[in-house]
């Protein structure tokens, strides 16, 4: 399959994951009483990564993110020369899924951006308060053990047909 399709799949799987993992949390995550609250956009998310890997792994491998294309560059599982436009296609669809839901979101009376837009941070952009080295180990760890996964399930001794679990589990 040409690079071309192959980064179209990524545009449109990192579109649905923003969209629908960033989308609850925008949208749905505080809803007066009704809000899906942390562990629903944590399954959000994770829904959005097994969907796609479903819909798109077949195609592209379905990285939609630049930790994993880089992830699976340096563990020889994916051709460096391909980084450039797997990244490119993940950000713009990133791009291209927060501008649908800015559009939505504004359409509410009162909207603001001051809560961040289901962004995240460290101090005081950080639900806990937590310091920007707790927040930097946690992303370091955190992105490993979903890149073991992520090895781990597509490896071909893996059983087939299940990475997409594995995956959307993390």
């Amino acid at each position: 399959m040409s690079l071309t399709k192959r980064a179209c799949a990524e545009f449109v799987g990192t579109f649905w994951l923003v969209f629908g993992g960033c989308g609850s949390a925008v949208l749905a995550a505080a809803f007066p009483e009704l809000g899906i609250g942390f562990a629903g956009v944590a399954l959000a998310f994770g829904l959005t990564v097994l969907t796609m890997a479903y819909a798109i792994g077949h195609i592209s491998g379905c990285h939609l993110n630049p930790a994993v294309s880089v992830g699976l560059a340096v563990g020889k599982r994916f051709p460096a020369s391909e980084l450039p436009a797997y990244i490119v296609s993940q950000v713009l669809g990133a791009i291209a899924a927060a501008a649908v839901l800015y559009v939505i979101a504004s359409g509410q009376a009162g909207f603001s951006l001051s809560g961040g837009f289901a962004s995240n941070g460290f101090g005081d952009h950080s639900p806990g308060g937590y310091s920007l080295a707790a927040c930097l180990v946690a992303e370091l760890v955190l992105t490993f053990f979903f890149l073991m996964v992520i090895l781990g399930a597509t490896d071909k001794r893996a059983p087939q047909g299940f990475a997409p679990i594995a995956m959307g589990c993390a």
